[in-house]
């Protein structure tokens, strides 16, 4: 379990993090207050923003830009649909701090301009979609100015205009953030890191270990950011979708309404028995002008309202009883006819007959409508002509657009903040605790071998308490980590008691033959140790470092007692011979290396997995080739013979030279060396044979002893 002191830290870095969230959001409202009050043309709202984002990460900034936005939505409503803006900026801040950029030049400046074509750009397309051309914000008066000079459309003098001042803008937001990033202490900035540590704490470089997944394919942080991801996008684009269709219903719906009550209240302000009067005298028909103006201010009354006009239908088309002009459209003279459009064909005979008919939506000469007849009868009951309303389907189009702005502009921005969350969520509660196992088992893999209980203390040292299934894990891993080190410490115990049972097995096997030379002595080991001379020297020289490995050393030196194995196979009479042997007695002399071969080979498929007797059957079969091809008994050269024999061959002839025999004394040291050194390149291996005369010191040491 995670000890108290740990969470009373987490108490209070939380406490350390909501003070500088509290910071950020006054920072944020203030400025936009101040920038208010003096008619300031920038903002100023997002300096607490950027300024927690660069100093307590992402996810603070994220926060603070996201409630302060909100926040400031109780007195602009317009403010929460900018929320996304300041999110998006929050992000990118933390990543240039995080990335230590903010300490160079250019990535203050890269910084700057990006915050300004996100707060500018991004801010000036969702302006255009929420409130069309220079209809809202403090750019209103410079956009207006840009487009007037000709050399920007509508659309790029807004989105100029918008980036430019949100750069100087942005430029006041570093000069208030820089100082205090650079200057705040290292040690004061991590007091303002949000952790959610579900174990010990890791130090920076660990953190940044376990943070990285080194996987096949995909990271559990890569899966699960997708699973958020499309689970967030599913669910906007469904929310997204069923709330426009609902909303365009819902305004058709309206304005269709909104369409019959201007239609009937229309029809109402139409006199029917005067309407022959005005198609025939138009404006000098009596009350004309009067109902004009009537329709001229119901049609005024909404600004959703495109068309208002009075038609009587004849079979010719409808004639005009009152067309009211519209900007950049002169009404039809009354009595004037205008024939019917294709779309009118299923309602034509309804018409003639005077009945009302269903509104309807039409794209035809005038533009996409929503048009509503309401038939204007006289006393007799009888339809003198229709009073017509046509609403704009474009300008409801346009209004849906504006509804997907807020939409998708709102859905950003808690988008973001979800998946801020998620991931910080992810990362203590997942990565870092399955990570830093992960860590703690290939350490524990890599020194399985010289495993010990601090092994075992180090894991529980991590101190993983997620309380689910995560710390469920890492308390077996611990369990089995403790159960593996007590295991492997037992069967090392028993592996280094069976070593050194083959290490004595070996010495008193070289015992048995030994005893049966009465003169060789200490033959076997001292060649032994020449070996590991010669081996040492040749490392120290930088030859041969390729093969003498510290494994091939070992098995050499473990070895080398063997290499004369096969003399057990020899009788006794040529062993022990005091003179010179004949051609016969040397010829059967010489099987001892093929015979020791065999012998060691026998044990090899008794116990296949004893390396060093590889190497003991080289020993025992190659030790008296000659480097020329003039030994026995293969008579193989140079390379071909191993080179743990080449080695071996060396140490045996000094050892038989400077050593007393049956057949004759031993020969003075320096003779013995002068023989090798006389040997190099035809007996031996020049490098082997030159290591062992640089080592004279050493060969010495073991001669006297």
């Amino acid at each position: 379990m995670v000890d108290e002191s740990f969470r009373s830290k987490k108490i209070e870095n939380l406490k350390w993090v909501v003070l500088l969230c509290l910071v950020g959001w006054i920072l944020n409202l203030t400025g936009a207050a101040v920038a208010s009050e003096l008619r300031l043309p920038m903002y100023l709202d997002t300096i607490g923003t950027l300024l927690v984002a660069v100093i307590g990460g992402y996810l603070p900034g994220i926060i603070v830009g996201f409630v302060s936005n909100y926040i400031k939505a109780y007195a602009d409503q317009s403010a929460i649909y900018y929320e996304c803006l300041s999110v998006i900026m929050a992000v990118c801040a933390s990543f240039f701090a995080e990335r230590g950029w903010l300490k160079k030049v250019w990535g203050v400046i890269s910084l700057t301009v990006l915050c300004a074509l996100i707060g500018g750009g991004l801010g000036g397309v969702l302006t255009w979609f929420l409130y069309g051309f220079a209809a809202e914000g403090i750019s209103v008066g410079f956009v207006k100015r840009l487009y007037e000079s000709g050399n920007f459309s509508l659309f790029q003098a807004q989105i100029t205009g918008d980036i430019l001042i949100d750069l100087a803008d942005k430029v006041i937001n570093m000069i208030v953030i820089l100082p205090v990033f650079y200057f705040l202490p290292e040690r004061i900035r991590e007091l303002f890191q949000l952790n959610g540590w579900q174990q010990k704490p890791l130090n920076i470089r660990d953190e940044k270990a376990a943070g990285i997944s080194d996987n096949r394919a995909l990271s559990i942080r890569t899966k699960m950011l997708a699973l958020i991801t499309g689970a967030l996008l599913v669910v906007a684009i469904a929310s997204t979708g069923i709330g426009y269709k609902l909303y365009m219903d819902d305004s058709v719906d309206n304005h269709m309404a909104l369409a019959k009550g201007v239609a009937a209240t229309a029809a109402g302000v139409v006199e029917p028995f005067r309407i022959d009067d005005y198609i025939d005298k138009g404006y000098a028909a009596i009350g004309y002008v009067r109902t004009e103006n009537s329709l001229y201010a119901l049609r005024n009354s909404s600004k959703d309202i495109e068309y208002i006009y009075v038609y009587r239908i004849t079979p010719e088309g409808c004639q005009v009883v009152f067309d009211l002009d519209t900007e950049g459209l002169q009404g039809a003279a009354a009595g004037e006819i205008i024939p019917f459009d294709e779309s009118f064909e299923p309602y034509l005979d309804a018409l003639f007959a005077g009945k009302e008919i269903e509104p309807m939506i039409t794209d035809d000469t005038y533009g996409w409508l929503l048009t509503v007849y309401q038939p204007i009868y006289d006393d007799d009951g009888e339809c003198q002509a229709y009073a017509c309303v046509d609403i704009s389907m474009d300008k409801l189009r346009l209004n849906g657009y504006e509804f997907l702005a807020k939409q998708i502009s709102l859905f950003i921005g808690i988008f973001i903040l979800v998946l801020a969350i998620g991931l910080w969520i992810i990362r203590f509660n997942l990565i870092f605790p399955v990570n830093t196992m992960a860590m703690a088992a290939s350490d524990f893999a890599y020194h399985i071998e010289n495993m010990s209980d601090s092994s075992v203390e180090r894991i529980k040292e991590l101190q993983i308490s997620t309380g689910d299934e995560i710390e469920n894990l890492y308390k077996a891993f611990s369990k089995m980590t403790e159960d593996s080190v007590t295991y492997v410490n037992e069967l090392n115990d028993k592996d280094a008691t069976i070593r050194k049972m083959q290490d004595s097995l070996i010495l008193v096997l070289a015992d048995m033959v030994e005893s049966r030379d009465k003169n060789t002595g200490d033959h076997v080991r001292k060649t032994a140790t020449y070996t590991g001379i010669i081996m040492n020297e040749l490392i120290s020289e930088g030859i041969y470092t390729d093969i003498l490995t510290p494994e091939f050393v070992s098995d050499v030196i473990k070895s080398a007692p063997l290499h004369d194995i096969g003399k057990i196979s020899v009788s006794d009479a040529i062993l022990n011979k005091p003179g010179k042997l004949t051609d016969e007695e040397f010829t059967l002399m010489k099987t001892h290396t093929t015979a020791g071969s065999e012998i060691v080979q026998r044990v090899i498929e008794t116990v296949p997995e004893a390396g060093y007797l590889d190497t003991a059957k080289e020993l025992a079969e190659y030790h008296h080739e000659k480097w020329n091809g003039f030994g026995y008994p293969h008579g193989i050269s140079g390379d071909e013979i191993p080179l743990s024999a080449r080695i071996m061959a060396v140490a045996d002839v000094f050892d038989a030279l400077v050593s007393k025999r049956s057949y004759k004394e031993g020969m003075p040291v320096e003779k013995a060396f002068g023989i090798i050194e006389e040997g190099i390149g035809t007996h031996f291996d020049p490098y082997v044979a030159r290591a062992f005369l640089n080592a004279r010191e050493e060969v010495l040491k073991v001669l006297n002893e």
